[in-house]
């Protein structure tokens, strides 16, 4: 689904980055203005250099990921079948197929997840502006932190008492930005981590399935994408941002071939038709996000995704492969 210029960023999610990254940088710049001024010293103007340069990498970077996008499969393209049938499974393996986005409505190359923040998927092309994104906001956010929490002590120790609101909004600004900080670092660390790994989040879950239902006296499954830390790294962070390879062949262990994970895929698939049930639907359901009519235990337990519930009417058929309580 193609998103119009103007419509990429009128979302809640690029808004409100948006906003937050215009508040740090309006605040600590006054902040810059007020108690280093850059004429002063060659310290203060390399700390309002350095800060704005953040500021404007971590615009930069996080438009660059929202409008790059991560690429979306060919018009009419189909995964070459595999001359092996599955173990475990009733139907011929296909090379690895593009994971769908609900929410951008098109099949996304390398989809690591759909990002609210810059309204779009992150995935093959725009994975290394992502990270670069979140890497000048910790960057940013640091430098913010240091130089409201260094004025908090220059006003409180060194200034009257007519400074004394200004100190007030100081700490409340640098207590905001110390927990976005420490927000926007964790997000880093993951993403990091995935990379390193060369895993996507949904690879994650579907390597955590297949270590699980192993037992002990199988051989372990080998994931066939790690090449190690340092082929991992440059398949996504480079100079230029430009990811490695076409987004639809990948690299691959000796030990493994371009089928490793769609096979464990299609066996992972026959386990969870096997154990599903089919159910008929009694009662109506809105799918609205808070039903507030079916109960206190429905509406408090909303499903931990970003996707909308599913309504549903009386005599439906559901295909059910989870049970929990709610």
């Amino acid at each position: 689904m193609c998103i119009g210029p103007l419509k990429r960023v009128c979302h809640w999610g690029p808004l409100i980055a948006l906003s937050i990254i215009k508040a740090v940088t309006f605040a600590t710049v006054t902040c810059l203005a007020q108690w280093w001024p850059p004429q002063d010293s060659w310290g203060g103007s390399l700390c309002f250099f350095s800060f704005t340069s953040s500021a404007m990498l971590t615009l930069y970077f996080f438009l660059q990921a929202a409008y790059s996008g991560p690429g979306n499969m060919p018009s009419g393209w189909k995964p070459k079948k595999f001359v092996v049938t599955c173990p475990n499974a009733s139907m011929a393996c296909q090379s690895s197929e593009p994971y769908f986005c609900l929410n951008g409505g098109a099949c996304v190359m390398k989809m690591d997840h759909h990002c609210p923040w810059i309204n779009n998927c992150v995935g093959h092309f725009n994975h290394s502006s992502f990270t670069l994104f979140l890497f000048w906001a910790v960057v940013g956010c640091t430098q913010a932190t240091v130089i409201l929490a260094s004025s908090i002590y220059r006003a409180i120790h060194r200034l009257k008492l007519y400074y004394y609101n200004t100190s007030t909004d100081t700490i409340c600004y640098s207590y905001c930005y110390g927990i976005a900080f420490c927000s926007i670092a964790m997000a880093l660390l993951f993403d990091v981590r995935s990379i390193l790994r060369n895993r996507t989040g949904i690879e994650d879950w579907i390597l955590e399935k297949a270590i699980h239902r192993r037992g002990s006296a199988e051989p372990s499954f080998i994931y066939p994408y790690d090449l190690g830390k340092r082929k991992n790294f440059l398949q996504v962070i480079n100079f230029w941002c430009e990811p490695c390879g076409n987004g639809i062949v990948w690299p691959i262990r000796p030990e493994c071939h371009q089928y490793t994970l769609t096979i464990e895929q299609l066996e992972q698939k026959a386990e969870k038709r096997a154990r599903s049930r089919e159910y008929q639907v009694v009662l109506a359901f809105s799918g609205w996000w808070f039903p507030c009519f079916q109960g206190l235990g429905v509406c408090c337990h909303p499903p931990c995704t970003d996707e909308p519930r599913i309504a549903m009417q009386p005599g439906q058929s559901v295909i059910v492969t989870r049970w929990k309580k709610f």
